[in-house]
């Protein structure tokens, strides 16, 4: 699609605006929850708890960002869980090989890293049409053995850099989380990147239509490519902010987020076989799992009881949106 394209066809392929139906029940439900917490402690609803939340947030909130990207092409992601192990280890294992130089390179480092799992990962679904389900959990599988093998079963050093600790957990303004303002640069990347470039409008039209898309003159193979590269390097973001919050890089440390992040994305009304959604969306769904995932600790509900929730909720959505397109056709 050239950037003298039609304006009947930038109207087709132009992300949705406005407060939608599945948006605006999210942000209802984080207001259920909210109230229900009150009810329960007073301490619920204090700017300190509220702020933590939020912290807590920032961390699924930015891998979701990336998972919302592939989302949007109606694929999926599985590689996240070791992505983001990944840029927790490569920045700590720089860090601690090259001292102050390696703490600077630390985080682009990782970021590469991460950008390169999602390179793989788009060059396999895009040029060799391989289903993202399994090409993307194969993906994770090979990180997963890359990183064991690497630092034989344990962190590179035991502690993150300075830099990481601070964007994680630090409070450098009106006492508000240095990771919440780091969300929000990278929320407002990607709300930029759809909503305001050629690419974003071009992601709409492949996840709404793949070859209509192609026969429209769209390199379908470029932002395949791009959005698996965003979602690979987001996740390794995700991961340096979580080893700067735990203070340590460890195995697994990823494994917690995979569901969550999907959750989150279609929580917020992306349409997980592709062609619809918005960021305000995945910021609602990031901000209810996290108060739910609150909510089920204080409940002392066991992770698999979690697991069944998540997985509950991607299930009726998909069934949801499915039945949807069905109508349509």
């Amino acid at each position: 699609m050239s950037d003298a394209e039609p304006a009947a066809a930038r109207a087709r392929f132009a992300p949705p605006l406005g407060l939608d139906r599945s948006v605006a029940i999210a942000f209802g439900c984080i207001a259920l929850i909210l109230v229900g917490g009150a009810m329960y402690s007073r301490q619920f609803l204090s700017p300190e708890y509220l702020l933590q939340q939020l912290q807590i947030s920032a961390f699924l909130g930015v891998v979701a960002s990336g998972a919302m990207l592939v989302i949007l092409l109606g694929h999926i992601d599985l590689s996240i869980p070791w992505t983001v192990t990944l840029g927790a280890m490569m920045a700590t294992a720089v860090a601690g090989w090259y001292g102050t130089a390696g703490g600077i390179a630390a985080i682009p480092v990782a970021i590469l890293c991460g950008a390169a799992v999602g390179l793989v990962n788009g060059i396999g679904v895009a040029y060799l049409r391989l289903p993202s389900m399994i090409f993307t959990l194969g993906m994770n599988a090979v990180v997963q053995g890359l990183m064991v093998l690497h630092t034989g079963g344990s962190a590179p050093q035991d502690h993150a850099t300075d830099l990481m600790h601070d964007l994680a957990v630090g409070r450098l303004a009106l006492g508000i989380p240095n990771a919440l303002f780091v969300w929000v640069l990278v929320g407002a990347l990607v709300v930029f990147i759809l909503t305001r470039t050629a690419f974003g409008r071009r992601v709409y039209a492949v996840g709404n239509r793949e070859q209509a898309a192609y026969l429209s003159g769209v390199d379908t193979n470029f932002v395949i490519v791009g959005c698996f590269v965003l979602s690979g390097a987001a996740a390794a973001f995700a991961g340096v902010l979580l080893a700067g919050y735990s203070t340590k890089a460890y195995q697994g440390m990823g494994d917690p987020y995979l569901l969550p992040a999907i959750a989150a994305v279609v929580l917020g009304g992306t349409n997980i076989l592709g062609g619809r959604g918005n960021y305000l969306g995945t910021v609602a769904g990031v901000v209810l799992i996290t108060l739910l995932q609150s909510i089920l600790a204080v409940m002392q509900m066991p992770e698999a009881g979690r697991q069944i929730i998540y997985g509950t909720v991607i299930i009726a959505m998909l069934l949801t949106y499915g039945r949807g397109e069905a109508d349509r056709s």
